[in-house]
């Protein structure tokens, strides 16, 4: 298809069409940014700040409820779409990647240099999973698991971040 895109994504062999035409594998591949065939997770990442520069407006309590929202339909939209993949955690789906990056942010003060910090927070802990995030990756399957992992990478991030920020 391209040199950015699959042709085909998942067991299943599904389209970038069948991809973005369905809404549950919209949300999953994050907006589209998981079609990506180099680096998705950190695409899914870079997708999920316009979201939080929206939620960020709202104030601490809606930014809360907005990502335990994120977290809560997380869980089923990877879960259904990891079904309809057929692999339970596709490099695709980065909705995980886009709630994680909101933990990471809960309750950051708002500039360029704590977004930037975020980002390379959240992405070093997704990508190396130090214990106890590989140790959740490993042992808990399904939607949750595809969550779970990427939230806790979030939360070490958000720890530090208040800690430098």
């Amino acid at each position: 298809m391209s040199i950015l895109l699959r042709e085909y994504y998942g067991n299943n062999r599904l389209s970038v069409r069948q991809i973005l035409g369905d809404p549950v594998l919209f949300l999953a591949f994050g907006f589209g940014s998981g079609l990506s065939r180099f680096m998705p997770g950190t695409f899914g990442t870079a997708a999920a700040i316009p979201l939080y520069l929206l939620l960020a407006q709202t104030g601490s309590v809606v930014y809360a409820v907005g990502t335990m929202v994120a977290i809560v339909a997380g869980v089923a939209i990877c879960g259904r779409a990891a079904h309809k993949l057929g692999v339970h955690d596709f490099g695709g789906i980065v909705w995980d990647e886009v709630a994680g990056f909101l933990v990471t942010m809960l309750g950051v003060s708002l500039s360029w240099q704590s977004l930037l910090a975020g980002f390379a927070l959240f992405r070093l802990f997704d990508i190396l999973k130090p214990w106890p995030i590989k140790w959740l990756d490993r042992q808990v399957d399904g939607g949750l698991g595809i969550m779970l992992d990427d939230v806790a990478a979030g939360g070490v991030a958000c720890l530090i971040l208040h800690y430098w920020f």
